[in-house]
């Protein structure tokens, strides 16, 4: 196998990145501050990636990535993900959060009691935190019990999820304290 490429483009939320190999997308970077912050990032998870060109069905994706960040209803379910080395539940979890449409939202628990497994909420929210492949698996769409932000992992954490929940319409935005 080729080592994995990987580029980094702007967004409504910040530069992003993605990494691919031959047979899917392996990971999506969330922004880090800057376009050389998010590349570290990127790069630090996936060593022997190198920065190249996409090819056509990632530049899709890329530009799926950006037109649902800019606030667009984009399906990015037709995107092929590479789930090498993915725990066979996770696996299971991000097939079933990539169906979760923009501006809709899931609870752990709801998600957990879908996939058969009442009281696995925690097994769910473990699996998002470890989601290789945050907006293309919509981890942002699942929230805790109650409708609570839960956690998010990416830099800038629940303030993170919930811009990007207002992007999608899922929130109503929020006046900005001072």
């Amino acid at each position: 196998m080729t080592a994995p490429g990987y580029s980094v483009f702007g967004t409504a939320i910040g530069d992003c990145g993605i990494a691919w190999s031959e047979r899917g997308v392996v990971a999506v970077q969330l922004p880090e501050g800057s376009e050389e912050k998010t590349r570290a990032r990127l790069t630090a998870r996936l060593p022997h990636a190198t920065e190249s060109t996409p090819p056509e069905e990632i530049q899709r994706a890329i530009d799926g990535i950006i037109s649902l960040m800019d606030g667009k209803r984009t399906d990015l379910t037709g995107v092929e993900l590479d789930y090498e080395g993915v725990p066979d539940f996770h696996h299971r979890v991000y097939e079933f959060i990539r169906t979760i449409p923009a501006g809709k939202t899931l609870t752990y628990g709801d998600i957990a009691n879908i996939l058969g497994m009442p009281g696995g909420a925690q097994a769910v929210g473990q699996a998002m935190g470890r989601n290789p492949v945050p907006i293309i698996v919509p981890c942002h769409r699942v929230l805790a019990a109650g409708g609570k932000d839960g956690g998010f992992s990416a830099r800038g954490g629940v303030a993170t999820k919930r811009r990007m929940l207002v992007i999608e319409g899922a929130l109503a935005d929020e006046p900005t304290l001072f």
